[in-house]
């Protein structure tokens, strides 16, 4: 194990892309191993990693977001937000946290949210006497929502492998997604009282119902997937379809698509698809190396042998995805750990659901975590503000998600009351 860990560490180190890295390193293991002949059963083993039909869910949600982001959804929910908000003192900053919240049921990743909002909002703020690095910070550390609530392909990875419900973890991100806007908006609120920042003039009802008729059907996507689910009237993966034949009809209705758009859509699908599918493969072949090291009963007693105590336990898990959240693409964290944390989350009595959600929300938050969390150079470059800059704001934003964190992990019914009350007859 020792020389897989040591060629991990060497490729990563050099800038190797993650995918090459999981499949280099498990089948340089192999070889180390003395099991040289067991890198012929590799293809098989990738092959089985994505062959799983849950897994069409990814494709799909992505189509439905891409084809709601080339039809201008993404103008629309920021003249919505901007009609409803936007009037208050700094009210561009509470106009990017609910256009990342709406946003955030549509795209499901927090990548695509960073960049698509960043662009737009940044300048704005900006142009309203917000500091351009507060105004970058805002829109990275908003993004977090954007693989918690639901649709969430970071949540689909989880469910696919733990076995856990996809549509009750759906049900278990509302909460604390809505808890991350909530918390971001006071504190927005709170700093633009505190530095004064001005207010723009307030629209008129009908501009706020123009902006509410042309948004609204894109806002009740997630509704739907949540209650088509729910009422057993379509499974997670029918649910991406139906997603996508929302989007085409939105986008048809309002005369926002045309075939190149749609044409563009599937492109940036195909792409990101491959990307994810192409990783799960390469990661089949390091949960191949684990379980011939039956990693996950090992390290589930070194721990236990550390401390059987089950917040210091619950406290390393924490520390241990914030970690390799900073360094490592979310997807690719889950597939390496789940194997081993999954066991460990079984000791201590936690509710599988309830752990996905800590998981995810522990990977995501890594995202817009100092020093290497990509979200922060997203917005760093689409801002043009030095990166130390727009760390130093994000501190307090990222702390804010922190506390929302200790309460998933610490507080079961905060993530799991909505789930359990609309599952209990199931």
């Amino acid at each position: 194990m020792a020389g897989f860990l040591a060629v991990f560490a060497v490729l990563v180190a050099t800038g190797v892309p993650i995918a090459l890295v999981l499949g280099v390193a498990g089948t340089a293991y192999l070889y180390l191993s003395g099991n040289g002949a067991l890198v012929l059963a590799l293809p098989q083993r990738m092959m089985a990693g994505v062959d799983q039909f849950v897994l069409l869910t990814i494709p799909l949600f992505l189509l439905a977001g891409n084809l709601m982001n080339v039809g201008g959804v993404t103008d629309r929910i920021v003249h919505f937000a901007r009609a409803m908000v936007g009037h208050r003192q700094g009210g561009m900053s509470a106009v990017t946290v609910l256009s990342s919240g709406f946003f955030a049921g549509i795209s499901g990743s927090a990548t695509a949210e960073a960049s698509a909002l960043g662009s737009i909002l940044i300048p704005t703020m900006s142009r309203q006497g917000m500091p351009p690095a507060y105004s970058a910070a805002l829109v990275g550390v908003s993004s977090v929502m954007g693989p918690i609530i639901p649709p969430s392909i970071t949540m689909i990875i989880y469910g696919v492998l733990s076995g856990a419900s996809i549509g009750q973890l759906f049900l278990a991100g509302v909460a604390p997604g809505i808890a991350i806007g909530a918390g971001l908006l006071l504190y927005a609120t709170w700093r633009a009282r505190r530095d004064g920042y001005p207010t723009t003039p307030k629209l008129g009802w009908r501009e706020r119902m123009s902006a509410t008729r042309r948004t609204l059907p894109a806002l009740i996507l997630p509704l739907i997937i949540l209650v088509g689910i729910k009422g057993g009237i379509f499974t997670p993966t029918e649910a991406a379809a139906v997603a996508v034949a929302y989007a085409l009809l939105i986008g048809l209705i309002y005369r926002d698509l045309t075939p190149v758009r749609i044409w563009d859509a599937l492109v940036a699908t195909a792409l990101v698809t491959a990307s994810i599918l192409f990783i799960t493969s390469m990661a089949s072949i390091v949960s191949f190396v684990l379980t011939l090291e039956r990693a996950p009963t090992m390290i589930a007693n070194l721990v236990l042998e550390i401390t059987e105590n089950k917040y210091l336990i619950l406290l390393m898990l924490n520390v241990f995805l914030l970690l390799l959240g900073m360094f490592l693409e979310p997807i690719s964290i889950l597939i390496l750990t789940m194997p081993i944390l999954v066991k460990l989350a079984a000791i201590i009595g936690m509710d599988p659901v309830q752990f996905g959600t800590m998981a995810v929300l522990n990977v995501v938050i890594g995202l817009a975590t100092p020093p290497v969390g990509i979200l922060l150079f997203i917005v760093s470059a689409t801002s043009g503000q030095p990166l130390s800059a727009v760390i130093r704001e994000a501190v307090p934003l990222i702390g804010i998600c922190l506390v929302v964190l200790a309460l998933v992990a610490l507080v079961p019914a905060f993530s799991l009351f909505i789930p359990t009350a609309l599952f209990a007859g199931n």
